[in-house]
């Protein structure tokens, strides 16, 4: 169905004040949550009758509310034959929904406009572990009823419309073919595979993967994992424990029919025996280097002192000690960076640089040398006091808005963390010594095992 132009033109001028009503009210709140994010922040937590854990934060400044779904369905949960069918499952939610009690078929043009019309949005996103479903609204009494009836048609009734997915499978298709023109793509693909060995942290869809899914395999996949015995929702904004309970019920209602099935265990990364180097043709301008391993999960023990250390060592931008080493003393490249990716299972440390072909080895020889400096000797007292004040001064920034606090919720909740977390935040980092870090990088990194990938350069 097409809107005749005027009507289209007279939603669309009302959507666009909601927005600058909606703008204007995050501008004049931004000061004073920003003043408050090292303050107490109280978690309610609840088990919902569905089954669904519940973690809510009132937050009454902003007359909004974020919800946050998660569940087991990431990409970790992909057959080796069907790589990518997580995040096709998740694309496909906003493909339209079937008629399903009182509330009518939309195909994915009047699903989109239904969401306009609401001044709210939906949508689904897999990552490696979480499969995730997020809905803002505002918490006016008839926008917040409409949108949480609008969010619970499109989990009961998907469309799953073949000739939508035939034309996205085409599309991804289409984008797969142009990442192959890209060193940067090949670099990581390469080190993924390595890293990982086989474990599905290194899956990536590919043109044979994404064939091999159908839409009754999203079908499928969207029954097994989204199901509200095993969903975390997440709440922040305007709303009260009561109101909070009433939308998980209607969110979670078309999720109960789904069944409980225990999931298969999904085995261990492994540490690498030995080290593995690849050198990849490419004629580009510069040269991709990539080094890692294996890392740590998210709820090792040393946590804190594993953030702060890669701070030192390459996560803190300019202050880092790889940038200082390669870029600032030797001029070997614009960029240097370093960073952990915890999960579920032990995700990557990663350092990766770009530079010239003909100094890609000097630069990587640099580099080595940093990290194996950093792992036997830690850092120095000044080095871990600048990391700590430069991360608690921060902090706040990880809180000024309702869309980031319910990501830290939604971490808290999917982690198992205290609830009181975010409250201690600030001391854990401030708690961690020297000796820390050390003991710690020790225990994680081996420098003589690591992958190497260098695309570009010499081969």
């Amino acid at each position: 169905m097409t809107l005749h132009p005027s009507i289209h033109a007279l939603s669309l001028i009302g959507h666009i004040h909601l927005r600058r009503q909606i703008a204007l009210v995050l501008l004049l709140c931004l000061a004073a949550m920003a003043g408050s994010a090292r303050a107490a922040i109280p978690i309610e937590h609840w088990v919902h009758a569905s089954g669904a854990r519940v973690y809510l934060v009132t937050s009454p400044t902003i007359p909004m509310l974020d919800v946050q779904i998660n569940v087991d369905g990431g990409s970790r949960r992909d057959p080796a034959a069907q790589a990518g069918l997580a995040s096709a499952t998740a694309g496909m939610l906003s493909a339209g929904v079937r008629a399903h009690g009182d509330r009518p078929a939309l195909d994915e043009n009047r699903l989109s406009e239904a969401w306009v019309d609401l001044g709210a949005q939906f949508g689904a996103s897999a990552g490696s572990d979480r499969f995730s479903l997020s809905l803002r609204t505002l918490t006016r009494e008839d926008l917040l009823t409409g949108a949480v009836r609008l969010a619970a048609h499109q989990l009961a009734a998907p469309a799953w419309p073949e000739p939508v997915w035939q034309r996205d499978r085409e599309r991804q298709l289409a984008s797969l073919r142009e990442a192959d023109t890209r060193p940067a793509t090949l670099a990581g693909r390469a080190f993924a595979r390595a890293v990982y060995q086989g474990h599905p942290y290194g899956q990536e869809p590919t043109a044979d993967t994404l064939m091999a899914i159908g839409v009754a395999d999203m079908r499928d996949f969207f029954r097994r994992h989204v199901v509200a015995c095993r969903a975390q929702v997440s709440l922040v904004g305007a709303i009260d424990r009561a109101t909070a309970d009433r939308v998980v019920g209607e969110l979670m209602a078309p999720l109960q029919a789904h069944g409980c099935e225990n999931l298969p265990a999904v085995a261990e990364v492994q540490a690498l025996a030995q080290a593995v180097e690849q050198r990849l043709p490419f004629d580009a301008a510069q040269a991709q280097v990539l080094v890692g391993q294996p890392g740590y999960p998210r709820n090792d023990p040393d946590f804190f002192a594993l953030l702060v250390g890669n701070h030192i060592l390459g996560g803190g931008g300019f202050t880092s000690r790889l940038t200082h080493e390669v870029r600032e003393q030797r001029g070997l490249s614009y960029s240097v960076y370093s960073y952990f990716a915890p999960g579920l299972h032990a995700g990557a440390f990663q350092l990766g640089l770009t530079t010239r072909p003909d100094q890609a080895d000097l630069a990587l020889s640099v580099a080595r040398d940093v990290v194996a400096k950093f792992v036997a000797d830690g850092p120095t007292a000044v080095e871990l006091q600048a990391a700590k004040d430069n991360l608690v001064n921060g902090f706040g920034l990880r809180l000024d808005s309702n869309r980031k606090l319910l990501d830290n919720v939604a971490n808290i909740a999917w982690n198992g963390l205290p609830l009181d977390y975010l409250d201690h935040w600030t001391d854990q980092v401030e708690a961690v010594t020297v000796d820390d870090v050390r003991r710690a990088f020790q225990r994680v990194l081996q420098p003589d095992r690591m992958v190497t990938v260098v695309v570009g350069g010499r081969t």
